[in-house]
C-alpha cells in the first residue's frame, strides 16, 4: 500500500488555481453586437452540456462588466479559437476598449459576432444562468453553427497556450 498524499487545504487560493491549471481546456470568444458595436470576452471555462436541447456552458466572473451587456443580446456568438489565435484570445481577455482592435469580426444577421478562422462558430441565445460562488454558470442554447474538426483548436493548460498532439 502506498503512502497517503499530502493535500493542501482548499482555502489556499494559489493551490486551488494551480490544481485547476492541471486541466487543459479549449478557449472561446463570446461576442455580440451591442448598440452597433462588437462586444466580447474570452472564456476558458467552456464545456459542452447537452445534445437535446443543444447546450454549452461557460463561467463568467461576477465582477465582469462585459457579461451584463452580452447577457441581454438577442444572439451571442461563441467562437472556438483555432491554434495560432493565442494573440487574439489574449486581446479579447484584455482591456475592453481594445478587444476588437485589428479584428474584422464576422457578424451574422442576428448580431452574433465571431472571430474569423475559428475552429467552430456557434450562434447562441441565453438559456439559463446560475450564481455559483464567485462566478455565474451560463448555459447557452445553440441555434446555428459552423464547425471544422480539421482545424486544430487553441488549448490552454498551466497558464499558457499549447498544441495538441495526434497519437496512434
Amino acid at each position: 500500500m502506498s503512502t497517503p498524499a499530502t493535500l493542501t487545504p482548499v482555502a489556499d487560493g494559489s493551490a486551488l488555481r494551480n490544481a485547476y491549471s492541471c486541466f487543459p481546456t479549449g478557449v472561446v470568444a463570446v461576442c455580440a453586437v451591442i448598440n452597433g458595436v462588437p462586444v466580447g470576452i474570452a472564456a476558458s471555462s467552456f464545456a459542452t452540456v447537452s445534445l437535446d436541447p443543444p447546450l454549452v456552458s461557460l463561467c463568467v466572473q461576477h465582477t465582469s462588466s462585459t457579461w451584463p451587456r452580452l447577457r441581454a443580446a438577442t444572439a451571442i456568438g461563441v467562437s472556438v479559437f483555432a491554434a495560432g489565435q493565442d494573440r487574439l484570445c489574449t486581446q479579447l481577455a484584455g482591456p475592453a476598449p481594445q478587444r476588437f482592435d485589428g479584428i474584422d469580426p464576422v457578424i451574422d444577421d442576428h448580431g452574433a459576432v465571431f472571430i474569423p478562422g475559428a475552429a467552430a462558430m456557434l450562434s447562441c441565445r441565453l438559456y439559463n444562468e446560475f450564481p455559483t460562488g464567485d462566478h455565474n454558470l451560463v448555459l447557452l442554447e445553440i441555434s446555428a453553427l459552423r464547425a471544422d474538426p480539421a482545424i486544430e483548436p487553441l488549448v490552454f493548460h498551466a497558464s499558457t497556450f499549447r498544441a495538441l498532439e495526434v497519437r496512434g
